[in-house]
């Protein structure tokens, strides 16, 4: 049964009696052990919220892709007292920012190492969905807006008209595993950050794997990004200067944002005010000891983002020849945890073309332990000897691509494996080590905006988000491995260009789990919303001289007091909430909101921070200039300067401490070899996952197998027939021609460029649908650009047939007067006659603790009064 309301209902309802039962009698002991109050499941309503969630994502992991896709991008009506306005991104927004990419790629990488420069700008819609919002309080009262130029406007497009007066734009990248999630999971998130600082933002909705893997959601960031501060013509917003605009994202977002901004480092593009990562996800070789330490206390699936197969994923639904993982074959090429390289050097191919795939005749394939010692050795000797200066490897031009087969990863294991199965949906296992894949392994994270970092200390991803903001604050204190830099001229390019600490803001909350700002009624997530609403200001509202200063350790506490109570409190369903803030406002003025409570006492522990060194400060030599290399610690009463890098922890009630020195946490004592390397405890794991779900869903791959052969033979009589009926594809591009009267959504597309038939020559992952024809996306996407809206390398858009067009007509997933339903990884998806979907009913869920938390806070106001 695919994923509905219904059905989520269903499977989450038993854990929700189960966890209220188990939540009262683990209490009960807490309490006669004098142990209450010190966990932050000891609150009943994030206790539950915790394992609803949980509970949906493992149900996410029972079905296939698309229907998880499906349900989380199922569009929900904004709001009533949200001002929402979607907004179609054009492609020439996105040609702008494929152009981009392929500059940071350049033409060797894009062959080899992304399988082309096409495949991964084809799409199925016109251009890419976005939405603008904010607090309707927000608009401006002006009523000029009803028309732009002679073109009557709706009320939607009228409000990004009255959205133009704030300045700043928050640009958020919703997170999901890389694979689901939408705008509209995430639309009460974005519009109560917009309140918070009093500005808008703007949302995308960019596409997925594994329908569109990596890079295809990176240009469509990118595109979002210049959508904002280059308006394409018929856009409504003016121009937002990139000094207004805060990239966040939470999650497979967050790592999206910290990859963007590499990008728009690297080529010396304007980059934005700052970014606020939520619990970004930037090792996807998942080399940190957290993956595995906090796997029981996170909501992540305990053997990851397995799926239900379908025609779709996975790639193999029956394990391929022996299975998904093998016994290790020989010694040569690879190195344990390591994937081997999608550009071939003179070495490898001199290896593979003496090298049987099996064992090396006359050698015995030594132990994996044994061969990552030799490794490391390996590593170590040669780095000490070029030192700084390493030296990229001159990668083969004239080696044909289409004969180069990379070898499996091996694991460190015991009894030495091979992994034959892609084990991440974003990426095929080759490129997970790639810098834009893993933005960890970047050469270098100095010279980036001002970054607040966010992270819970009971998610599987902590450790790799406390080093990233290490890296980040100290690039010369946390190097990247030798075999990384290596891999390409950008490497170590970056690693000597860029050596400028990054201002880091770091908070890691006690007891919280992966994106706890989902737990919006949390004394945490309270504390986390109000801090990065202030970041937002600080970066987007401060001049250069400021932005030396961190938020909490410049803006004076009685500054959110007087503007944060004035927030708008108009929302129908919180009248008691009102009441709540009327009642601090008259009976005890000197008491603000929580968030606000807890944000100025936080702000108020900065001297002592810094007159116990808790914090760290920019290098003298890295100031901009000498006059700024006084002694920055000053009087409590004045800014304090210069810092790099603030290093906290957030207890469950909101409160901050400062984190334990470098040499004591875990996560910073990992030598950076074993950085990016694939290990055995997440792969024992997975593979575990994975031979369950075999046993489990075994009918369920077969019938995924037929599919497949017979969506296949599908696309292949589509394409006899578009042929037959005139489809004319390749030479010169016309400048407008087609069969169909010209219409902007119909016929040849100026700014299409390519589409599924033009990557003869290109080799793009297994997953994507672009050059696939076995999936009934694949099919859709096809059809859509050979009937409705063909790239510019088409010369003729044929007409169907009126065999076809009944066809369509007949088809529920069809239509024959319009262009198909595309992949539920790009296209929202309608929903029919279900009045309320799970989506609002979460909403609902997290309003409703939120409203019983506030009575419980009041309650105990009045006791301690």
């Amino acid at each position: 049964m695919p994923i509905t309301t219904t059905s989520a209902a269903v499977h989450i309802a038993p854990v929700v009696i189960k966890t209220f039962f188990e939540h009262g009698k683990r209490k009960a002991k807490e309490i006669k052990e004098g142990r209450a109050g010190q966990d932050a499941k000891d609150d009943i309503f994030y206790d539950e919220a915790f394992h609803i969630v949980k509970a949906f994502i493992q149900l996410g992991t029972e079905n296939t892709v698309e229907s998880l896709q499906a349900f989380t991008n199922t569009h929900v009506p904004a709001p009533p007292w949200a001002a929402v306005s979607p907004v179609l991104i054009p492609l020439s927004s996105c040609n702008r920012a494929a152009d981009i990419l392929i500059e940071w790629f350049g033409p060797h990488d894009l062959k080899h190492v992304v399988g082309g420069e096409r495949w991964w700008q084809v799409r199925g819609l016109d251009g890419l969905d976005g939405e603008w919002m904010t607090e309707k309080d927000y608009l401006s009262s002006s009523t000029e807006h009803k028309e732009h130029g002679r073109i009557k406007l709706s009320n939607d497009d009228c409000n990004i008209l009255r959205m133009n007066h704030l300045e700043t734009v928050m640009l958020y990248v919703h997170g999901g595993g890389y694979f689901w999630g939408s705008i509209n999971t995430h639309r009460y998130q974005i519009i109560r950050y917009a309140r918070k600082f009093k500005g808008r933002a703007f949302a995308v909705n960019y596409r997925k794997a594994p329908q569109y893997p990596w890079p295809c959601p990176i240009q469509d960031i990118l595109a979002a990004y210049f959508y904002l501060i280059e308006p394409p013509r018929g856009a409504l917003h003016k121009a937002v200067s990139p000094s207004k605009i805060v990239m966040a994202g939470d999650s497979a977002g967050g790592g999206l944002c910290l990859t963007v901004l590499t990008i728009l480092r690297d080529l010396g593009l304007p980059m934005p005010a700052g970014a606020v990562l939520i619990s970004p996800w930037v090792d996807l070789t998942h080399s940190f000891p957290s993956v595995m330490d906090n796997s029981d206390t996170d909501i992540i699936p305990q053997y990851g983002f397995l799926a239900k197969p379908s025609a779709l994923w996975p790639l193999y639904p029956l394990p391929k020849d022996s299975g998904h993982v093998i016994s290790t074959r020989s010694n040569v090429p690879l190195k344990p945890g390591h994937a081997d390289t999608l550009k071939p050097t003179p070495g490898r191919i001199h290896d593979v073309d003496n090298t049987d795939d099996d064992v090396i005749s006359g050698e015995r394939v030594q132990a994996q332990k044994q061969m990552l010692s030799e490794s490391l050795k390996e590593d170590a000797s040669s780095a000490e000897g070029k030192g700084s200066k390493t030296e990229v490897k001159e990668y083969v031009l004239d080696y044909d691509i289409n004969f180069w087969e990379p070898k499996p990863p091996k694991v460190l294991m015991e009894g030495s494996i091979e992994l034959r199965a892609q084990i991440q949906l974003y990426a095929t296992n080759e490129q997970l080590g790639h810098p834009l894949v893993s933005p960890i392994l970047q050469g270098s994270l100095g010279n980036l905006p001002p970054l607040y970092i966010l992270a819970g200390n009971d998610e599987v991803l902590r450790d790799e988000i406390i080093y990233l903001a290490h890296r980040a604050a100290h690039p010369s204190e946390y190097p990247l491995r030798h075999g990384v830099m290596q891999d390409g001229h950008r490497q170590k390019e970056n690693a000597e260009r860029f050596t400028n600490p990054t201002k880091v803001h770091l908070q890691v909350f006690d007891g919280m789990c992966h994106v706890l700002t989902v737990f919006t009624f949390t004394k945490s997530a309270k504390r986390a919303y109000r801090s990065i609403a202030e970041f937002v200001k600080h970066v987007s509202f401060r001049d250069t001289e400021h932005l030396e200063h961190v938020p909490e350790r410049h803006r004076s506490p009685s500054d959110t007091h007087t503007e944060d109570l004035n927030e708008p409190q108009h929302r129908p369903f919180s009248e008691k909430r009102q009441q709540f803030f009327h009642f601090l406002n008259t009976k005890k003025p000197s008491q603000d909101p929580i968030d606000v409570s807890l944000y100025k006492r936080n702000g108020a522990n900065a001297a002592n921070e810094v007159k116990h060194d808790e914090v760290n400060f920019v290098p003298v030599s890295h100031l901009a200039n000498e006059g700024n290399s006084d002694d920055p610690i000053r009087n409590a009463t004045n800014d304090i300067s210069n810092l790099s890098m603030i290093r906290e922890r957030v207890d469950i009630r909101g409160i901050t401490r400062h984190m334990e020195p470098p040499k004591e946490i875990k996560a910073l004592q990992i030598r950076p070899e074993k950085v990016g390397i694939i290990k055995e405890g997440p792969i024992r794991r997975w593979f575990e996952g994975q031979q369950k779900w075999d046993t489990r869903f075994e009918h369920a791959a077969k019938r995924a197998i037929k599919r497949r052969t017979k969506i296949e033979a599908s696309a292949s009589v589509m394409l006899d027939n578009a042929r037959v009926q005139g489809l004319l594809v390749g030479g010169p591009p016309p400048l407008r021609q087609s069969s169909l009267p010209e219409h902007k959504t119909h016929g040849i597309q100026d700014d299409r460029r390519w589409g599924p038939l033009d990557l003869d020559d290109e080799r793009p992952p297994p997953s994507a649908i672009a050059k696939r024809r076995d999936t009934t996306e694949a099919l859709a996407l096809l059809k859509k650009t050979i009937y409705h809206t063909a790239p510019v390398t088409h010369k003729t858009v044929p007409n169907m047939r009126m065999s076809d067009t009944i066809c369509a007509a007949l088809n529920p997933r069809d239509n024959p007067n319009k262009p198909p339903q595309q992949s539920v990884s790009e296209q929202q998806v309608r929903a029919r006659l279900i009045p309320v979907h799970g989506l609002r009913l979460w909403d609902s869920i997290i309003r409703y603790f939120g409203k019983e938390t506030l009575k419980k806070q009041k309650a105990k106001e009045d006791t301690s009064s």
